[in-house]
C-alpha cells in the first residue's frame, strides 16, 4: 500500500471537490477533507483492502459530512467561481467554461438527491461505477442506471449533447 502522504496527494483534492459540490462551503469541504485523512490515519489498520482506498476515503468523508450536517439540507448549488481553472485558458474560454459550469450545476440541482450524488461522485471524484456503488451502499448496476438517467435529463435540458 502507498504511504499516507502519497494517498493524501492523490485523493485530497477529489474529496474536497466532492464535499464542496454538495455543501457549497469551501471551508467545510477543507475541514471534512482534513478530518477524513485524520480518521484514515487513525483507522488504517481497519482498512481490509477489499475495495480501492479511494472508495474507503470517500466513504469516510461522506460519513463525516452526514454527521456534521442535516441530511436534507446538504444539497445546495455550487458557486462556480470557487473552481480552479488552468492557467493557459484565455479570457473567452474562461467565460465560456464558467457559463457551462454554471448551467451544469444549476441543472444538477434540479435532479433528485440520489442522482445528484452519483453525478457529483462520477464527475468530481473520477470514480468508477463500482466504487460509487460501494460508497453509496448500492449495486454497480444501480449507479450506472442512475448516472445514465441523470445524463439523459441533462441532455434533455440541453446541458449535455449526445456523442
Amino acid at each position: 500500500m502507498d504511504n499516507m502522504e502519497n494517498i493524501y496527494n492523490k485523493y485530497a483534492n477529489s474529496i474536497k471537490h466532492y464535499i464542496f459540490c454538495i455543501t457549497k462551503d469551501i471551508g467545510l469541504a477543507e475541514d471534512i477533507m482534513q478530518e477524513t485523512f485524520v480518521v484514515a490515519i487513525n483507522q488504517i489498520n481497519k482498512f481490509r483492502g477489499d475495495c480501492e482506498i479511494s472508495v474507503w476515503l470517500f466513504s469516510i468523508a461522506k460519513k463525516i459530512l452526514y454527521k456534521k450536517t442535516k441530511k436534507n439540507s446538504i444539497y445546495n448549488m455550487v458557486p462556480i467561481d470557487e473552481f480552479e481553472l488552468a492557467d493557459n485558458i484565455s479570457i473567452e474560454e474562461d467565460c465560456i467554461n464558467k457559463d457551462n459550469k454554471l448551467k451544469l450545476f444549476e441543472a444538477l440541482q434540479k435532479l433528485d438527491p440520489n442522482t445528484r450524488e452519483v453525478m457529483y461522485l462520477r464527475l468530481t471524484g473520477d470514480l468508477t461505477f463500482k466504487e460509487i456503488g460501494k460508497i453509496l451502499n448500492r449495486t454497480e448496476s444501480w449507479t450506472k442506471v442512475t448516472f445514465f438517467r441523470g445524463k439523459q435529463k441533462l441532455i434533455k435540458e440541453g446541458i449535455l449533447w449526445k456523442k
